[in-house]
């Protein structure tokens, strides 16, 4: 049996992970969140014995070191952190205690057996765009947001382990994944649900910003084929779609596919933190899926099927 840890577990991505990872009865998955944005909510269903929820902060190394060494696990996804632009601009401190958890999930995992650890990095270490498609090996890491600062330096952690100890590793940046475990301070599941209530839908700026949007399926199917087939070892991987949209065209989609009345509304723009442009080079990843990506008005669709 594997045994796999899931750390902030009781998010988005991470939370999807480990309902998909339940499935396969080869598998036990340990999920530790501090609750502090997760939810229980978020955690697979009780028909599944294959898991165990355990709350816990990885930023404290008493409250991690102890799961860890007891459980000896095969893979461990350190998935645990402060996420949100608002919320990171607002808690820069909180966010660069993050550091802390990388460190102490490393430490444990090179000193407990862990074959490899999977680290969600973000767009974010992207900066503003200096080329696009934004390539994993040839763009450069150039934001200055502590929240991006964090992600930069965790890969840089990950690789030194590696490099140092042997530890293997595996890097997704994630370019924004929605769906229907997604909270509601987030774009797309802000949106739905403004348009469902037949509420105002805010945009900061003119809503010139683009973005690509990732359905969590996609997500989850490319990081199940990387640990199932052990893909991508040592390497870094962008993990997002590559239809690049403004924002105001996001909010006339939702808008559209919920047929609903809402109307757009600016805002000033965000002082720092809203890039001008994201638009992932996917080419790796659509190698790995072997299949076309979930279209953004069926994503929509089935996160309001399933979360709305």
């Amino acid at each position: 049996m594997r045994k796999i840890l899931i750390t902030g577990g009781a998010g988005n991505v991470a939370g999807s992970l480990a309902s998909r990872l339940v499935q396969d009865q080869d598998n036990f998955v340990v999920i530790v969140d501090n609750l502090l944005t997760g939810s229980l909510s978020k955690l697979p269903s009780i028909e599944y014995k294959n898991w165990k929820f355990i709350k816990a902060d990885v930023n404290i190394f008493r409250d991690i070191s102890p799961i860890m060494t007891s459980y000896a696990f095969d893979y461990v996804f350190h998935y645990a952190a402060v996420v949100g632009v608002k919320r990171t601009l607002e808690h820069p401190k909180m966010v660069l205690d993050d550091i802390d958890g990388i460190k102490n999930v490393l430490d444990l995992s090179k000193n407990t057996g862990v074959k490899r650890v999977f680290f969600s990095s973000s767009s974010e270490v992207y900066g503003e765009p200096v080329e696009i498609p934004q390539h994993e090996e040839r763009t450069p890491l150039n934001s200055r947001l502590p929240y991006a600062i964090v992600k930069n330096v965790g890969e840089a952690f990950f690789k030194s382990y590696y490099q140092e100890y042997g530890l293997e590793y595996g890097i997704f940046r994630f370019f924004n994944t929605y769906g229907p475990r997604q909270s509601t301070d987030f774009v797309i599941s802000k949106f739905i649900s403004a348009a469902l209530k037949g509420n105002d839908i805010t945009i900061y700026g003119d809503g010139s910003q683009t973005r690509t949007f990732c359905y969590i399926d996609d997500n989850l199917d490319v990081t199940q084929k990387i640990l199932d087939n052990n893909l991508m070892v040592n390497q870094v991987l962008n993990i997002g779609s590559d239809y690049e949209m403004t924002i105001l065209e996001l909010a006339q989609a939702v808008i559209t596919e919920t047929k609903s009345k809402s109307k757009i509304i600016h805002l000033p723009p965000l002082p720092e933190g809203d890039m001008s442009r994201r638009h992932p080079d996917n080419s790796k990843m659509l190698e790995i899926l072997d299949r076309p990506l979930t279209s953004l008005q069926e994503g929509i669709r089935k996160t309001i099927e399933l979360g709305f």
